[in-house]
């Protein structure tokens, strides 16, 4: 895939959640490059240029995802884990909020399960890095520790401890995080390094990064196993005045349920962005992506950079039925040219649409 500016650049779909307006949002959306081939949130004008449109690689209908806790137990309050896994896995099988999303699949259909959550020991570390989550990933699988998942269609999600810097970096920290589990709160029911891309300075959590998602391939005794992981942190306003990723709700587990809920959504949609990302000028790195804006947006991505405030789009919402709310983050709808509100009615398959934009 040949950028849409010079030769030298990568192109640069966009996979993260950033705060508008700081340093990571102006730095990853700069860069984010892509070739060139009703029920909205209200207060947010319409927006069909930033339709997604699907470009034929892998999603996910039957998502599964696993919690991991890193830091250890003393880094986190019980009652916030309990709140994230409950929240986070209501929300994702909630079906009006799936209304949004199933718009994506030509089959009309999608489901989301929890397959539990695990204390990895501590301590906290100070700073984590792309390279050290991926080399985390790396370790639980040699260890066994991913054992019985599927790992085709499931996300592993990595939450960072309150004070944890997050950033995008691709080397390793001197931060260790250990893949011995500490506890196990919810239980779940009975290769090579990627190739480098540009450095990424002043884009942690600090400047207004919320979390990634991405994906990694490892060897094992049958085949080459790709594993798909999202990170995110413990998104808050630091004692010193500083602010530490998006915190946008009352309560910093709510904060961490929205950067959650944004990540799988996007990774089910888009499962292998790192791919495309890694295949950097290659004619090739299209193929891998699955839905997107033209400029490269996942589908929690513009809602994020249109949204102002941000509590046009992080909301809680009531869950189908009335059973209590949810704190969300409101996902692109190419129904509505916008940040679509949960409906109680499905849209028709998007792919329709965007074959007769792509005709047309």
């Amino acid at each position: 895939m040949k950028s849409t500016t010079n030769s030298d650049e990568y192109v640069r779909p966009l996979r993260v959640v950033l705060r508008p307006n700081s340093k990571a949002e102006k730095g990853f959306h700069a860069r984010a490059r892509m070739p060139k081939s009703k029920g909205r949130a209200p207060g947010i004008p319409a927006s069909p240029a930033h339709d997604l449109q699907y470009h034929g690689g892998k999603i996910i209908e039957d998502l599964a995802f696993a919690n991991f806790y890193v830091g250890g137990s003393a880094a986190w309050q019980s009652s916030d884990m309990d709140s994230i896994d409950q929240a986070l896995a209501a929300s994702m099988s909630d079906t009006h909020l799936n209304n949004v999303m199933v718009q994506y699949y030509s089959s009309g259909k999608i489901t989301s399960t929890f397959k539990g959550s695990q204390i990895l020991a501590g301590p906290p570390p100070k700073t984590v890095s792309q390279g050290d989550v991926e080399n985390l990933v790396r370790s639980l699988f040699q260890g066994g520790a991913l054992d019985g998942f599927d790992l085709s269609s499931t996300v592993l999600n990595f939450m960072l401890p309150s004070g944890t810097v997050l950033n995008t970096n691709e080397a390793p920290t001197q931060s260790v995080i250990t893949t011995r589990v500490e506890g196990t709160r919810h239980k779940k029911p009975a290769a090579e390094p990627p190739a480098a891309v540009p450095h990424e300075e002043e884009e942690d959590s600090t400047n207004g990064l919320g979390g990634y998602h991405g994906s990694i391939h490892v060897n094992s005794s049958k085949s080459t196993e790709t594993i798909y992981y999202a990170v995110g942190v413990f998104s808050e306003q630091l004692a010193d005045g500083t602010t530490n990723g998006i915190p946008v709700f009352d309560q910093s587990w709510k904060n961490v349920v929205a950067t959650f809920y944004h990540e799988l959504n996007e990774a089910r949609t888009d499962p292998d962005i790192q791919d495309a990302i890694n295949a950097g000028n290659d004619p090739s790195a299209t193929s891998f992506l699955g839905w997107t804006s033209p400029e490269g947006e996942e589908c929690g991505d513009f809602p994020v950079f249109e949204a102002n405030p941000l509590t046009k789009v992080f909301k809680e919402v009531k869950l189908t039925g009335g059973n209590g709310t949810v704190p969300i983050q409101y996902q692109y709808s190419d129904a509505d040219h916008g940040p679509g509100v949960p409906r109680a009615t499905a849209p028709k398959f998007a792919g329709t649409q965007a074959m007769k934009q792509k005709v047309g």
